[in-house]
């Protein structure tokens, strides 16, 4: 967390609030987000620039400012990114890694409780080069059966691992992996390598439905998630696997069972509709 749907509510919702806005003044308070950038070099260009173009590339926020950098954030579980109208609370700012005053008297924080979270600062080329090593977004009209059977091609891990490798597929986590595979009536522990045409053409689609369904519930918030604007996603009430082991499955109400040995994270199954 956040995977795609998290950070693509982020954005949609940060992005008509920041673009097109100069940055006048910024604050770095942690320095164990960065990544590849000093902080004295981040402040020095974050300060009297203006962003562009706010957008998501897999779980990443980007933003792209006049000079040509990209600040990218990839907020993942304790991670926000909140633009407040006013000055934030004492309570707001408690957690804030990063703090960008606009030129209009708003500000913009990017809040991490733990700071797992990561900040990079990149050029066109360095942006180019990260951006490259991640797989197709499946949300993009590009992002066909083939396509998704091509990168997946020779693959020879259990297929949640496979869908959740980044470098093969953008975005995808532990939660919509799940929910996906149930959904497209697939045993998640099945090497990819094995799975039939038909298969891969269902699990396809059922990626990218599953996906569109949490956008448009702005997400799943299981603890800290909340949007560009502060609140709670609605996804979690849909939930049909994740986080609801022992419970009985929604088509034959079956017993839903979890696993932690397909890549050491829950895995959640009904081992009737999934065989």
């Amino acid at each position: 967390m956040p995977e795609l749907p998290e950070v693509e509510t982020i954005v949609r919702e940060i992005g008509p609030r920041l673009e097109g806005h100069k940055i006048v003044r910024a604050r770095l308070k942690k320095t164990d987000v960065l990544r590849r950038v000093s902080k004295p070099r981040l402040l020095r260009t974050l300060t009297g620039n203006a962003v562009e173009e706010v957008s998501r590339r897999a779980k990443h926020a980007v933003l792209r400012l006049a000079s040509g950098h990209r600040l990218v954030v990839q907020p993942r579980m304790t991670g926000s990114l909140i633009v407040y109208d006013r000055p934030p609370t004492k309570a707001e700012t408690k957690y804030a890694v990063l703090t960008c005053t606009l030129e209009d008297g708003r500000y913009f924080l990017y809040r991490d409780v733990r700071r797992l979270g990561t900040v990079w600062l990149l050029d066109e080329p360095g942006w180019a080069a990260y951006s490259n090593r991640i797989g197709p977004e499946p949300l993009e009209e590009t992002f066909t059966p083939f396509v998704f059977a091509e990168r997946l091609k020779g693959t020879r891990t259990a297929v949640k691992k496979a869908i959740m490798d980044q470098r093969r597929l953008a975005g995808v986590g532990n939660i919509y992996a799940n929910e996906a595979l149930f959904e497209a009536r697939i045993d998640p522990s099945k090497r990819t390598h094995k799975l039939s045409l038909d298969e891969f053409a269902r699990l396809h689609a059922a990626i990218r439905d599953v996906l569109e369904r949490a956008v448009n519930s702005s997400g799943t918030t299981v603890r800290d998630y909340r949007t560009g604007v502060g609140e709670r996603g609605r996804f979690q009430f849909e939930l049909k696997v994740y986080g609801r082991a022992g419970e009985p499955c929604v088509r034959c109400g079956k017993k839903l069972v979890t696993t932690h040995t397909i890549d050491l994270r829950a895995t959640t199954f009904c081992p009737r509709c999934q065989r």
